[in-house]
């Protein structure tokens, strides 16, 4: 008689979880499959037969961060998805070394056909097999964007908005595209919202130069989004309001924040906290290629970049994106903002998901994908990452205290 499928069904224990609203001490993760189960405390879980356990007293559990802003790592570079060696599974691994089960490849401005081109080579890679963190959608920051506040980004693929050029991106994007970031001051970006909003993406503020009345007329069309707060836009100023201010105010925007202390002076980032509701407020890594590789040359795109003692700049002495990672920058934001550790291990798991519609992950709870990451207590070094219920890191010496003979499939 043929078999029916196997479950794996797996325990994890540790010191305490965040769910990540709440601390439970003691705690214990069940997973079934691609599942949780259950999440609660030890006490209330049965050593049975068909487990496997992970008994880590000094560590702590949380959701998979996700990164909804990241340009590449280990070489790959997601605007550049079919002209380099290096490849998205190489990323992929990468991020989940660091804890990170899901990320959104972002991709800068290019020339028209570039663009096009490089956006469905980017779409068909990521259809492929990945071995650790799994991209859950695509961002293009552009072109859409006012050269005012470029950045590393070609001034030559700066563009008006170009309604045609925007349906043209969305098909090539294959329904993987979830944001566009564009700015706000431009004409026809009212109408950009609507078709974005349409095609169910999300059309997100920044490199921009908008005042206080344009940023709302794009609020209320439907922009919902603010693409790192502070950095692409007008520094704040008492009399001349701009998009900065209505997006640190605006409970209906959630905003990004770029924390790995070089773009952003801690009292900003505490600022943003401080004004921001909870669930409004998404850490971003904003990495480009360089993470995890040496100082040297890279590229943020067609932009030539270059690394020194691990600080990411252009040329002209820009800062162009960064080479730190959602597991640093957490405990950041703790010391930076002087915040406790479920606000901030919010900003990296479930808002995130939220920001970007994904109600299936970034919380420990039953029903959710069981997409963990595993934390040593004190030292904060990585332990585990499981994400759908596969183990997709381990650090060495990580073995299951129990492992179950089998277990079938109720006929």
């Amino acid at each position: 008689m043929m078999k029916n499928k196997k479950r794996m069904r797996r325990l994890f224990m540790t010191g305490y979880c965040l769910t990540p609203q709440q601390r439970i001490d003691n705690s214990a993760v069940l997973c079934e499959n691609c599942n949780i189960l259950a999440v609660g405390g030890a006490s209330a879980f049965n050593m049975d037969a068909e487990l496997e356990v992970y008994d880590l007293p000094d560590a702590y559990i949380m959701p998979g961060f996700i990164d909804t802003h990241i340009h590449g790592g280990m070489g790959f570079d997601a605007s550049r998805a079919d002209c380099q060696e290096s490849s998205i599974q190489n990323m992929s691994r990468l991020l989940a070394a660091r804890g990170i089960t899901g990320f959104v490849p972002t991709v800068v401005s290019m020339d028209h056909q570039t663009m096009l081109e490089r956006l469905q080579s980017l779409s068909q890679v990521m259809d492929s097999a990945m071995p650790g963190a799994e991209p859950v959608g695509i961002h293009l920051e552009g072109p859409f964007i006012n050269p005012q506040k470029r950045g590393a980004q070609d001034q030559g693929a700066i563009i008006k908005v170009d309604l045609g050029f925007a349906r043209e991106l969305i098909a090539a994007g294959k329904g993987k595209i979830r944001r566009v970031t564009f700015a706000p001051e431009l004409e026809n970006s009212d109408k950009l919202v609507e078709l974005l909003c349409e095609n169910a993406i999300q059309p997100s503020m920044g490199h921009t130069v908008a005042n206080e009345a344009e940023t709302l007329r794009a609020i209320d069309a439907g922009a919902r989004c603010c693409t790192h707060l502070f950095n692409g836009m007008p520094p704040l100023e008492q009399r001349q309001i701009s998009v900065t201010a209505v997006a640190l105010t605006d409970d209906r925007v959630t905003t990004e924040l770029i924390i790995d202390g070089r773009h952003l002076h801690p009292r900003m980032i505490e600022l943003a906290c401080r004004c921001k509701p909870g669930t409004k407020l998404v850490a971003i890594s904003d990495a480009t290629m360089a993470s995890g590789m040496p100082d040297g040359a890279y590229w943020i795109g067609n932009s030539p970049i270059v690394v020194e003692n691990g600080f990411s700049h252009t040329s002209e002495g820009k800062l162009a994106g960064t080479t730190t990672l959602l597991d640093t920058g957490w405990h950041s934001l703790m010391s930076y903002a002087n915040v406790n550790e479920t606000y901030a291990a919010c900003s990296v798991s479930c808002n995130p998901a939220i920001s970007m519609n994904l109600d299936d992950r970034g919380i420990l709870r039953p029903g959710t994908r069981a997409d963990l990451a595993v934390f040593e207590q004190g030292s904060n070094r990585l332990l585990m990452t499981v994400r759908s219920g596969e183990i997709v890191y381990s650090a060495e010496g990580i073995q299951p205290v129990k492992t179950p003979e089998y277990l079938e499939d109720e006929p």
